[in-house]
């Protein structure tokens, strides 16, 4: 970390936080070895099922076992016990109030959390390991890009209602069935024949998938540019609510940050170390996000005017959060006065969550609007379509 762009902003966030925002090299080292590590448990069960008998005989095993528990299924493959019963196992360091905490948080941000992690995921696009799977499977481009994406707030919904990861939950049984999707591409992916290993590491890594979850937690204190008041506490509690995640994913890194210090030191760490080279895979994905919210040929004069309305919006947002050098990057359309409407936000979620934190009828009353608000968006971007978590069989290349 000796050149001069690194050492500068090495200074500007340690003089915003507080504290020296770099790693020891131990740990860098460590993080850098999760970029070819992946999850040998459910890779088993995927190679046993999945591989040799097609996605939907394996997703029919799974769906069983979740609905009824693996012990009702005669001849159970040893790979689905050993899975369920990782899944199960609630890991040491667990604990349930935080959990519940962290996904409480969330929620509070409603759909503002839905803008920001779509923005701020570009900023991952120039990588290549995050860009070559979703450009090699077609995915997140074209026309599928804002089916998967609202797959993705589906996601986000599931694993953060009240309850919803304990045993039984429906958050536990998305979280397992994303998983496994996961695994599916990654197995696939390493099978074929441009994966450049050596540069890229394991698709679909535990290092990618960390810095997922940090952006997750400790990103979501730049939500305090639209008003929110989210303190250290609520942090930490998203950091290990997104650690329980993970782990029901098979996200079970060598080191995990426990503290916001080094949540925010795990963080600069992944943006000094990007190489920057996925190239004009990067600058697709990041474009099709933007136009997956722009009115479409052949939609009725009122869809078209709510989907420019929010295609702009949404460009707002993006601006907002993304970096200015990534949104060079990818040439994204300057969003002219509506780069202006988050800043319009403030005051009125800055006053709500102050009245929040001191009166408890409203913190639950926001509790109730954050996750009837996300629903409503859902419903009326997914309509009578449901998230089906499946993996794509055949790649675009």
């Amino acid at each position: 970390m000796k050149d001069a762009r690194t050492q500068k902003r090495r200074k500007q966030l340690g003089r915003l936080v507080g504290f020296d925002p770099v790693l020891p090299d131990e740990l860098v080292r460590t993080f850098a070895h999760c970029y070819y590590d992946a999850d040998p448990v459910a890779e088993a069960f995927v190679e046993e099922v999945y591989l040799a008998r097609g996605q939907g005989a394996g997703r029919a095993l799974v769906d069983r076992a979740l609905e009824s528990g693996v012990a009702s299924i005669e001849d159970a493959p040893t790979s689905l016990r050993t899975l369920f019963a990782e899944v199960e196992t609630p890991p040491e360091w667990l604990d349930w109030e935080k959990v519940e905490h962290g996904a409480r948080v969330w929620r509070r941000y409603g759909t503002h959390m839905f803008s920001f992690a779509g923005a701020v995921t570009l900023d991952g696009y120039q990588e290549s390991s995050v860009a070559k799977p979703l450009a090699f499977t077609g995915a997140y481009t074209g026309e599928s890009a804002q089916r998967r994406f609202l797959e993705t707030a589906a996601f986000w919904i599931d694993i953060s209602e009240p309850g919803a990861l304990r045993p039984g939950g429906q958050g536990r049984k998305t979280a397992l069935r994303v998983r496994l999707m996961h695994v599916f591409v990654r197995k696939k992916l390493l099978r074929h024949p441009e994966w450049n290993l050596d540069a890229w590491g394991v698709p679909i890594s535990q290092g990618d998938a960390l810095i997922t979850l940090m952006a997750g937690s400790v990103g979501a204190i730049a939500l305090r540019k639209l008003g929110y008041r989210t303190s250290r506490a609520e942090i930490e509690s998203l950091m290990h609510f997104w650690r329980y995640v993970g782990h029901l994913m098979g996200v079970q890194p060598r080191w995990y940050p426990t503290t916001f210090e080094d949540g925010v030191r795990l963080l600069f760490t992944a943006l000094t170390k990007g190489a920057r080279k996925a190239g004009n895979d990067g600058v697709d994905l990041a474009r099709s996000y933007v136009q997956s919210y722009a009115p479409r040929e052949g939609d009725a004069p009122a869809v078209a005017f709510w989907k420019r309305l929010e295609y702009h919006l949404e460009l707002g947002y993006t601006k907002f959060f993304l970096s200015p050098q990534s949104f060079r990057t990818f040439g994204l359309p300057e969003p002219g006065i509506w780069r202006f409407h988050p800043f319009a936000q403030f005051p009125l979620v800055f006053a709500l969550e102050t009245v929040r934190k001191h009166v408890n009828v409203v913190d639950e009353w926001a509790d109730a609007l954050g996750r009837w608000r996300a629903r409503q968006w859902l419903d009326a971007h997914l309509g009578p379509r449901r998230a089906e978590y499946k993996a794509v069989e055949s790649f675009t290349r």
